[in-house]
């Protein structure tokens, strides 16, 4: 599996072929390397997709995205460190819901204000959770867990990439949805706390499909649902979990690349058109949806009101869960 998804990135990172930067106002841009930080470690849906993205720009541009991963604290430290670099496109942001709209909810101080220090340049993808167990677990589908929690309250365990990650917090939505009480253990990260799930040490878990397939296809983890209003054509045999007693229970996180609020608007549209250029090609969009996400198509103005909209939703569902984060 390690090689397919290998080969499957390398499709995704190849020319672009049909593509001409001549068409846009911004020739100049960028005449050197970009620098692309994450705040999550690698292997994460954030860091795939983005990666994803950056290897089609340096093919077209003829100009290295280079990728660093700065993980921890939810997103925060690699989101604190754009707002302190100069705003002129040489230093990006792959970032996702968690940092740009769950977390102004989630913490009382954040060392970043995302209305006033960011602009997100472009989405990436919208990326559903799977919802998976280790496969000697005998929960076999939601309602086989909320049995199991229900009769052990407090003696399950979930996984989530950290406190305040986007996964922590739907995974309390579904805690309070369903009226269980499973023990929360934060990781660095996804791939860490996915990596205990398939050895045992986890019970249950909220993650990425683009970072549980892999070991969904490879027989190390049982999906169980996924966390989308719809069904994922990755897994369309896997019921959500609204179809599994909880209608209207929802919790999709997504993939977005932002800048430095006052980065210059030219390269601002100039990477949004790219970009939207680059997750409209056929073979991206359908190498996307085999790492089990949607291509996000949108331009500057829809971003901005997308990202409002979000931050509303994400605030509420803050609230109901009752989750907090220093």
């Amino acid at each position: 599996m390690i090689t397919r998804r290998s080969a499957l990135l390398a499709s995704i990172a190849a020319s672009t072929g049909t593509l001409s930067a001549n068409v846009f106002a911004s020739p100049d841009y960028p005449n050197r390397p970009v620098r692309v930080l994450i705040g999550f470690p690698p292997g994460q849906a954030t860091d795939v997709l983005t990666r994803a993205v950056a290897g089609r720009l340096s093919a077209l541009y003829g100009q290295q995205f280079f990728i660093e991963n700065r993980p921890g604290a939810a997103g925060i430290i690699a989101t604190e460190m754009v707002t302190k670099v100069e705003p002129d496109g040489y230093t990006l942001l792959g970032s996702s819901s968690g940092p740009l709209a769950v977390n102004p909810s989630l913490y009382a101080k954040l060392p970043y204000d995302v209305a006033r220090d960011f602009v997100v340049v472009a989405g990436i993808a919208v990326v559903p959770y799977a919802v998976v167990v280790n496969p000697a677990s005998p929960v076999r589908d939601i309602r086989g867990l909320v049995e199991l929690a229900k009769s052990r309250p407090g003696k399950l365990n979930y996984a989530s990439g950290g406190v305040g990650v986007t996964n922590h917090l739907v995974t309390e939505m579904f805690k309070a949805t369903a009226g269980v009480d499973i023990m929360h253990i934060p990781y660095k990260g996804g791939p860490a706390g996915l990596a205990d799930l398939a050895g045992g040490q986890v019970d249950v878990m909220f993650e990425t499909l683009t970072a549980t397939l892999p070991l969904i296809r490879g027989g190390k983890l049982r999906p169980i649902a996924v966390s989308s209003a719809q069904r994922s054509s990755a897994l369309p045999d896997m019921p959500t979990i609204a179809e599994s007693g909880y209608p209207g229970f929802s919790g999709v996180p997504w993939v977005a690349m932002a800048a430095p609020a006052r980065t210059p608007r030219d390269i601002l549209r100039k990477l949004n058109a790219d970009i939207n250029k680059i997750l409209a090609i056929d073979e991206v969009r359908q190498s996307f949806q085999t790492l089990g996400s949607e291509p996000l198509i949108m331009d500057l103005d829809q971003l901005a009101s997308y990202l409002r909209a979000e931050t509303a939703k994400w605030a509420l569902a803050v609230k109901a869960s009752g989750a907090k984060a220093e």
